[in-house]
């Protein structure tokens, strides 16, 4: 398999809670290559513990919790865009970006621009909740003109089918599920929710 690189349409949409479950359901590799913030329990630190599967360490973990540019400023440091290259493993690797697409890395570079390099297929997770066409059209839109392969739109929330199909509609890409949010959220109840909101398959060919 190709790495599947996961981003979404903004911060704390849930994507890390769906790259858990991907994860997961895949028996994959997570990488989170940029970590700003680290007062709390970082993204690798829940997926982890909600996966069970392996957790590279990240390639910049910065104190925080900002744009990853603002956050190596703050430590007077840059992070290296050039750097961060696809780990070479055996099996499938989940990789999460920080952020939306255009969250700047330092004062040249795009987060999309790395994606765009590494040319894997990407998962865009949409909350369900207002404002999000345009947030997730106007993702789309960056990630086709960056040359990007999309896998689909993971949706993430409550159900709101008349928006789910506007967004399906209008971008031309496929809806792969929805994720909802989990009151009680363990490596069971998030195995049994991606179980029934995803199917797997979906996952492990080409678009």
């Amino acid at each position: 398999m190709t790495p599947i690189i996961v981003t979404g349409t903004d911060t704390g949409i849930g994507k890390t809670i769906f790259s858990a479950g991907l994860t997961q359901a895949l028996a994959a590799t997570y990488w989170k290559p940029v970590q700003s913030g680290l007062e709390e329990e970082t993204d690798s630190q829940i997926v982890a513990r909600l996966s069970g599967q392996p957790v590279l360490p990240e390639a910049y973990r910065l104190q925080l919790p900002a744009s990853p540019h603002l956050s190596a400023e703050a430590e007077g440091t840059e992070i290296d865009d050039t750097s961060l290259t696809l780990p070479a493993l055996e099996g499938p690797l989940v990789v999460e970006g920080a952020g939306g697409l255009l969250v700047p890395l330092n004062r040249r570079a795009l987060y999309l621009d790395v994606i765009a390099r590494w040319q894997a297929p990407v998962v865009l997770c949409a909350r369900t909740q207002l404002g999000t066409i345009n947030h997730t059209l106007l993702s789309f839109r960056a990630l086709r003109e960056a040359g990007c392969t999309v896998l689909g739109v993971a949706f993430i929330g409550d159900a709101e089918e008349a928006v789910e199909d506007t967004i399906t509609q209008f971008s031309g890409t496929r809806r792969l599920g929805r994720l909802p949010i989990l009151a009680d959220l363990t490596p069971a109840t998030l195995r049994s929710a991606f179980a029934d909101s995803f199917d797997i398959t979906d996952f492990r060919g080409t678009p």
